[in-house]
């Protein structure tokens, strides 16, 4: 339960603020406001608690009063999420003032119904005006515009109501579209290759909602609905989200018939396997674990809240747990992803795909340097940092895999308290960028790498597919080479 805070932050306590209802007999909670302030936060105690961070460089500064900015304009998709993930219909206002929107497709605004890092409603400022998007995905759909002078500070407002989704800047109508089916999920602050400031945020049941501010600017709305925009490499390789161009509902979700761009696996030329269509979802309050083997049909399993919301927090809970000698096949991990699958030893994942991941897709830990993870198959999408992490001694073996947009494929710790040689083979993987490291190791604790038939489609200049750092036990690490060397050797690499 969360108490009012001084120094500016005030929330209401849960008790008596919320409506709880059963929905089913898998744990799944829906959540819906009874009328009081939800949040509010103005930032002048020069505290974020209570906000997660995915991406970005965010602080609290003084822009007029104190205001929290995100400053960094590399930055592909920064955003801070708040509140709960079962809340369903709401309004959030903030205010907004954009610093830089100088980079194409640059964007800063507020996001609702978040169910993950990268699908939510949003309303956001772009230079000579105001969008009101759709993100399922790489899959962005757009659902209204106007054009607006973006200089200054602007009042935004959200309101998630149903299936109806609607959209203010300065009290003019950006856009208002009925037929949506993102349900429920937190409030979030976000950019899109932009820095920006934002202060007074505020979420409340849409009849209790103060009055949204009266324009500063001429919004004149363009469009209620229009054709999908889409920010970022289009996601050939993983789910797609059917747009819609009527503000009709939309249809989402792995499709069957999607293939990824050929690569050679394993050395093989094999095409990358089609995403699966889940069979069904499954929601766990808590994490399941495994010993022995366990085929998932193409369930879709999806992390309640208590595992964790999905975001880069570490304190977040496994969906699967694998006892040594444990095989997962054919399981999907919805959104949220938390943190994905523990291996607490040797293990095999088999056609596992994540859809959107949360804190990693799968950490290898455990005690022996024996050990050996092998993900074999599968895919995932949307990892703000890393797919898979090597906490424990021994092997990590990753084969005909693919990803869309991540940070990094793989990572051995580089600050583990207790640190070990580790070694990956990674083979027939395709991944579409964006992508920053392929590999990371640290050669300084004995770490190898071995990477050979590998695709990247969408590469640029800065792609790196060998990352060596000086690991240590406490710090961060350091960076000492980007390129392949004796200890990270890369053959029949294809960036496209």
């Amino acid at each position: 339960m969360r108490h009012a805070r001084a120094g500016g932050r005030r929330r209401a306590a849960l008790i008596g603020g919320f409506a709880v209802v059963l929905a089913g007999a898998v744990g799944i909670t829906a959540t819906a406001f009874a009328g009081t302030t939800s949040l509010h936060d103005d930032f002048e105690d020069g505290n974020i608690a209570g906000w997660t961070k995915s991406g970005g460089s965010w602080s609290v500064v003084t822009d007029g009063s104190k205001a929290l900015r995100q400053a960094d304009t590399g930055s592909e998709l920064a955003r801070m999420f708040d509140g709960d993930s079962g809340w369903t219909d709401y309004t959030l206002q903030a205010r907004v003032r954009p610093v830089d929107l100088s980079a194409s497709g640059a964007a800063a605004g507020i996001a609702a119904r978040a169910g993950g890092a990268h699908q939510f409603e949003r309303l956001v400022l772009v230079a000579g005006g105001a969008r009101l998007e759709e993100v399922r995905g790489s899959a962005v759909t757009l659902l209204g515009e106007a054009k607006l002078a973006v200089t200054g500070w602007h009042a935004l407002r959200l309101d998630v109501v149903g299936t109806r989704v609607t959209g203010y800047v300065d009290g003019a109508l950006v856009g208002d579209v009925a037929g949506r089916t993102l349900g429920k999920g937190r409030v979030g602050l976000q950019t899109v290759h932009a820095s920006a400031s934002f202060d007074d945020v505020y979420v409340s049941d849409p009849a209790a909602a103060p009055a949204t501010p009266s324009p500063t600017g001429a919004a004149t709305p363009t469009a209620s609905a229009a054709a999908t925009a889409t920010t970022g490499p289009t996601a050939t390789t993983g789910p797609t989200a059917t747009a819609v161009t009527t503000g009709s509902t939309a249809t989402a979700g792995p499709t069957a018939a999607t293939t990824g761009p050929t690569a050679a696996a394993g050395g093989t030329g094999a095409t990358p396997a089609a995403w699966p269509k889940p069979t069904s979802t499954v929601t766990l309050t808590a994490t399941r674990k495994i010993s022995g083997s366990f085929d998932g049909g193409d369930t879709e399993f999806v992390a309640g809240a208590a595992l964790g919301d999905g975001g880069q927090s570490e304190n977040q809970l496994p969906v699967f747990e694998l006892a040594a000698g444990s095989t997962l096949s054919n399981v999907i991990i919805g959104v949220p992803g938390a943190d994905g699958v523990h291996c607490l030893g040797t293990c095999t994942l088999r056609n596992v795909w994540w859809l959107d991941v949360g804190e990693d897709a799968a950490t290898l830990k455990g005690t022996s340097a024996g050990q050996v993870m092998t993900v074999d198959g599968g895919g995932a999408m949307h990892a703000a940092d890393k797919v898979f992490q090597h906490n424990g001694p021994g092997s990590f073996v990753i084969r005909n895999f693919q990803a869309v947009d991540i940070g990094k494929l793989y990572r051995s710790c580089g600050n583990c308290k207790k640190q070990f040689a580790r070694h990956v083979e990674i083979s027939g993987v395709t991944v579409t960028a964006p992508l920053k490291d392929l590999v990371g190791i640290n050669p300084n604790l004995g770490d190898t790498a071995k990477v050979d038939h590998v695709t990247v489609i969408g590469s640029t200049a800065k792609t790196v597919i060998c990352a060596s750092f000086k690991g240590v036990t406490s710090g961060e690490p350091t960076l000492v080479s980007s390129v392949p060397n004796a200890t990270c050797a890369a053959t029949n690499i294809t960036l496209n």
